[in-house]
């Protein structure tokens, strides 16, 4: 699958709004963006990423222990960094259709606060912005192996053709592709979206059933850092394979 055309967005939205409920009662105190991996908070490894792949400004929402999130960014230059306040939680497509006035009406990255990814071969996020179609996407997932991430116990998400085109995992089978939280998407998924709270998944449903909803995937290693599980094998990960390496 390759692109029309060249893009590259340069806007972004973390998703930072979540209570962290599986990581309690560590949560309650710490915002799950700011746990470490490595000494390093999870969000800041996110705004890295974002900034090595041409971002400028990124949206984070917040909600649970806001002010604490919102005074370690407070340090942060580049990318800009702009906050979306949400009284009450408002799910993963209500938090982006809340901030989409300062997101613009271009294509952007919508990225988990908990995504915890290392690049393969070529920067990952330059791989999702180099076959997106504005033609024929309304939203590009990234997609891992269900078997070969760190941390994941899970089924699966989707099924993926030649293409990328996706469709949903079949109830009672296990897919060969997870959704790793790191994904491209365009303003108009929103038209007609709901009110209030709901869930990304509503919108992804309506892109599958017009052939809209399409997948790459990663090259590289994705850790499933949901549960304190997850998070101590991510930082055993890098703990042995950057041992004594300052810079990466």
């Amino acid at each position: 699958m390759t692109a029309e055309r060249s893009f590259q967005p340069t806007r972004a939205m973390i998703l930072a709004a979540g209570l962290g409920a599986r990581m309690r009662p560590v949560t309650d105190t710490v915002p799950k963006p700011l746990l470490p991996v490595d000494g390093r908070p999870l969000i800041d490894y996110a705004l890295d990423r974002l900034q090595a792949a041409g971002v400028a400004e990124v949206v984070v929402n917040l909600h649970h222990l806001a002010d604490k999130i919102e005074t370690h960014l407070k340090s942060r230059k580049k990318p800009k960094v702009l906050l979306s306040r949400e009284p009450e939680r408002l799910e993963t497509g209500g938090g982006v259709a809340k901030a989409l006035p300062m997101l613009g009406k271009r294509p952007f990255f919508v990225v988990n606060s908990d995504a915890f990814w290392l690049n393969g071969p070529l920067n990952t996020l330059g791989r999702m912005a180099a076959i997106w179609s504005d033609e024929r996407m309304d939203g590009l997932l990234l997609l891992h192996s269900t078997v070969d991430a760190y941390g994941y116990r899970g089924v699966g998400d989707f099924l993926a053709d030649e293409e990328g085109l996706l469709v949903r995992r079949p109830e009672s089978e296990v897919s060969p592709w997870l959704f790793t939280g790191i994904q491209i998407l365009h303003p108009r998924l929103f038209d007609d979206a709901p009110d209030g709270a709901f869930s990304l998944n509503v919108l992804y449903d309506r892109a599958i059933k017009a052939s809209r909803l399409y997948g790459i995937v990663h090259d590289g290693e994705w850790f499933h850092v949901g549960t304190q599980a997850g998070l101590e094998a991510a930082e055993r990960f890098m703990h042995i394979r950057f041992a004594g390496v300052k810079h990466r």
